[in-house]
This record gives structure tokens, C-alpha cells and sequence, in this order.
């Protein structure tokens, strides 16, 4: 089987295009900040990375389904993973979640 090469660059292309199309239209749908982490934060874009989104939003949907909510609106191009947090979450637990330590030291913020 032949090795292909490019694979990783045209990934990050795809996940820089799919993010600037996200930061342009979630705003008006309720989006505080937001915050790149994973692959694409640390630089180590992979054929099968995805964007890894930590959000800000203010909600009263359960954590489990806040993602289905920018899924069904958005409906990401490439592979997404949302993760929401409210304000008064992303203050009481800015300290303790793993994902919001992880926003906080590796993160890009992108918006907000």
C-alpha cells in the first residue's frame, strides 16, 4: 500500500475553514466565548483530528444534550465536539474540570 502524504495539511485546512464558519454564525445563536483545545490548539493536526470546542453559553438544557443544540444548527461540515458551559459553571468550576483547565493552559481562545 503506498504512503500519502498531505493528509494532515489539507485536515487542518479543512478544521481552520469549518472553525471561522462556526466563530462568524454562533455568536448570534447565543455563544459567550470559546476556546480550541486538542489537536488543533496544540498544533498536532492528524488526518482524523476534529475541532474540540469548549463553549460558553447561557442555558438551562441538561449538559448532556447542550451539544445537540449547535449540532442541529450548525451542522458541522467536519468533526465536532461541543462542549458547554454555562457562566456561572465556567466560574464554580474553572479550577476542578478537566476541560476548562485544559482551555485555560493549552486552549486558543477564538472568541469572546
Amino acid at each position: 500500500m503506498p504512503i500519502m502524504f498531505g493528509f494532515a495539511s489539507q485536515r487542518r485546512q479543512m478544521l481552520d475553514a469549518e472553525l471561522e464558519r462556526l466563530v462568524s454564525e454562533m455568536p448570534q445563536l447565543g455563544m459567550v466565548r470559546m476556546w480550541i483545545i486538542g489537536d488543533l490548539a496544540m498544533g498536532r493536526v492528524t488526518a482524523e483530528s476534529i475541532l474540540d470546542l469548549v463553549l460558553i453559553q447561557e442555558t438551562d438544557e441538561p449538559w448532556q444534550r447542550r451539544a445537540d443544540f449547535w449540532n442541529i444548527h450548525l451542522r458541522p461540515r467536519v468533526g465536532v465536539r461541543f462542549s458547554v458551559f454555562t457562566s456561572e459553571e465556567f466560574d464554580s468550576h474553572s479550577e476542578t474540570d478537566p476541560l476548562l483547565i485544559q482551555a485555560a493552559t493549552e486552549g486558543e481562545l477564538v472568541y469572546g
